[in-house]
């Protein structure tokens, strides 16, 4: 290892994206949208590349009219929501990273419950803040004992909740959401909602009630921009002017911008889908519960979460590991991509070509055990 880098580097590994995978592949792996952008949308934004974007200019450094057009839209369900409210980042992992920075840098450690969002952790190690890592319960719902206990034995300063959780497809239960609600003013709650348009279930309005909370949402799910990397920040004032004091200058791109601008400006029609994949979604999890050798659990997002059974297991002589990396490499030499993470296979729904491939290939790959 490099003398000069910090020894801590050594016990990290890179986040590791699979490759760019051409065709036939179905890409089922990172809960993207199955759909691009429209042609027409395509078009209209390349003409505004051409004809408004001064390519040798910064870009607008304050996000002013996206600000205001994320709040406008955010509004439409919870009215207190101005621009004030919203700070804008590239990606939901800029925005983690500034909240790192902001509250746990020599100030404590983070709290998470896995399996989670991996970034949480990574990130909070490349920043040398400890992770306290509590796990969840047979349901995936966060062990609230253990979580109390994790308080009292170390200086928390963040606790981080998916709303619902990747890659479990829980959301967040009135139990769970009592719990961080009687956490002390001095820990910062993030409620990651990166699903939000899936699940339609937010704790907006408890954000900007409360001092220290904040919700993060994203444009590159159902807003089918994962390639602009936009995501958001909802809060009351003091700390999105926190969050803004450790971001990047210019930390969004001119174009990105104009995509999100764009894509709020024609959200009926991108998010018009949704209801589709509803059903695709009740399709899909109706036919994993019918393997017996699947086990599953429900899904308030766009995937789908699933590990293989016990009676399966004792069958076929496998640790759960071992069973669920045998399934995953086969479906992957099919064609389809999923994602192997958290001791489970996480599913990401696509298109209904899509999904029918992946049931004819899950039921292949499991025929042969």
């Amino acid at each position: 290892m490099l003398p000069f880098l910090r020894p801590e580097l050594a016990a990290l590994k890179a986040y590791q994206p699979h490759p760019p995978i051409p065709e036939p592949y179905d890409q089922l792996d990172t809960n993207e949208s199955p759909i691009d952008l429209p042609d027409t949308l395509k078009a209209s934004l390349a003409k505004h590349y051409q004809q408004q974007i001064q390519a040798n200019r910064y870009p607008d450094g304050g996000h002013g009219a996206l600000k205001a057009a994320i709040a406008n839209y955010v509004a439409e369900a919870e009215a207190s929501v101005t621009a004030a409210n919203i700070s804008v980042g590239n990606g939901s992992d800029e925005l983690i990273r500034s909240i790192l920075i902001a509250t746990a840098i020599n100030n404590g450690s983070i709290l998470v419950a896995s399996p989670t969002f991996s970034m949480y952790g990574i990130l909070a190690q490349t920043l040398g803040i400890a992770v306290i890592d509590v796990g969840r319960q047979n349901n995936f719902q966060l062990d609230l004992d253990a979580a109390q206990t994790a308080l009292q034995e170390n200086s928390i300063r963040v606790v981080f909740m998916v709303h619902p959780n990747s890659p479990t497809a829980n959301p967040l239960t009135t139990a769970e959401i009592d719990w961080l609600r009687q956490l002390p003013e001095d820990i910062l709650v993030v409620i990651d909602e990166a699903y939000f348009e899936f699940s339609q279930q937010t704790l907006v309005q408890e954000s900007l009630n409360r001092s220290n909370w904040v919700v993060l949402r994203t444009f590159s799910k159902a807003f089918r921009l994962a390639a602009h990397r936009v995501g958001y920040a909802i809060a009351q004032p003091p700390l999105i002017n926190a969050l803004e004091k450790v971001r990047l200058p210019y930390n969004l791109p001119s174009f990105s911008q104009a995509a999100a601008l764009s894509a709020l400006e024609h959200r009926g029609q991108l998010l018009g889908t949704l209801e589709n994949t509803a059903t695709e979604r009740e399709t899909m999890a109706s036919w994993l519960a019918s393997q017996p050798t699947l086990q599953t659990w429900p899904s308030a997002s766009n995937f789908i979460y699933c590990r293989l059974s016990d009676k399966a297991l004792t069958t076929l002589g496998m640790s759960q590991a071992e069973g669920l990396h045998h399934v995953f490499t086969q479906l992957r030499q099919r064609g389809t991509l999923i994602r192997h993470t958290g001791g489970g296979l996480r599913i990401s729904l696509g298109t209904i070509e899509e999904n029918q491939r992946t049931q004819k290939h899950l039921e292949a790959v499991l025929t042969n055990l």
